[in-house]
């Protein structure tokens, strides 16, 4: 799946600059596209293994030269060494929710974003990061030493359990099409007026 930006730029070999005070601008359209700010994002992981983020990172594949125009990447440890946890517009968050300081950086994080996102299965069903929620009462009594020694929640939480959730891609890992549909949307949402320029110039 490509977005509209990933066409255009395609098709018309526009080159997107990072301008003063954190604006992009489409290129040779400066004088019929208003400058925007690009949008803040955050990467969070928590319980799970991973997955989800090597899977956003083989997309920067196809997408880098894309996203790199229109994305501020604030927070997303993968990327970069120096991150800045501060206001984010859109939050991807993988992974299961499993003790009181997950809840508490969880809900610092949602204070913090305009968008939640809640990305693989973990983050979405809790799912297989809460299999111990059913063991039985003796499998439970087997592995509270550990639940007690490591700080654990009772159960392991889903994100939509502890915070509100804008958008959810499922999957295990994540499913990539969904991923991007999800991305699409929001980037719509949060800044239609870089949508109707670039539509209206393909």
């Amino acid at each position: 799946m490509q977005s509209i930006f990933h066409s255009f730029l395609v098709r018309h070999g526009k080159e997107v600059f990072r301008g003063g005070l954190g604006f992009a601008m489409i290129g040779d359209m400066s004088d019929k596209v208003a400058p925007f700010e690009k949008i803040k994002i955050g990467w969070f992981v928590f319980s799970c293994s991973e997955d989800n983020t090597i899977m956003f990172t083989e997309l920067m594949n196809d997408h880098w030269q894309e996203w790199k125009r229109i994305f501020d990447f604030r927070h997303v440890k993968v990327l970069k060494k120096n991150n800045i946890f501060d206001a984010f517009d859109i939050a991807f968050v993988e992974g299961a929710i499993a003790s009181p300081e997950h809840e508490e950086r969880l809900k610092d994080i949602r204070s913090r974003s305009t968008k939640l996102v809640a990305v693989g299965a973990c983050a979405v069903t809790g799912l297989p990061a809460s299999q111990r929620n059913t063991f039985t009462d003796a499998q439970k009594e087997a592995v509270q030493y550990l639940v007690d020694r490591f700080g654990a929640l009772p159960s392991v939480k889903k994100v939509a359990d502890v915070v509100a959730v804008d958008a959810s891609v499922p999957g295990c890992p994540m499913n990539t099409d969904m991923f991007l549909k999800a991305v699409n949307g929001l980037v719509a949402e949060l800044r239609p007026e870089l949508v109707e320029a670039v539509q209206a110039h393909i």
